[in-house]
């Protein structure tokens, strides 16, 4: 369950196929500016359907801990192989 929350607040973060990252939502100066478009922002919140970002971008607070998450997992995961699960999870 952890791992999937991490990998749903990574996603909003990554490119997608059309290289686009669903945190910069519609705006275009983000998604396709070549000085801004792989600089992300952290945002306050993010929006439930497509994941933009809304509220304040000039604070990082928890949303910073986001560039953790798969660092947190590949460790984790490294030991068991990837499809392995913890004790008692999902069993």
């Amino acid at each position: 369950m952890a791992q999937e929350i991490s990998d749903r607040l990574v996603g909003i973060f990554r490119v997608d196929a059309d290289g686009h990252r669903p945190v910069h939502g519609g705006q275009a100066v983000l998604q396709d500016d070549p000085h801004w478009r792989d600089l992300p922002l952290f945002y306050e919140y993010f929006h439930g359907d497509n994941g933009a970002g809304l509220g304040a971008s000039h604070q990082t607070g928890w949303t910073g801990t986001v560039a953790l998450l798969p660092l947190l997992f590949r460790g984790a995961l490294a030991h068991t192989g990837p499809t392995a699960r913890p004790a008692g999870v999902g069993r």
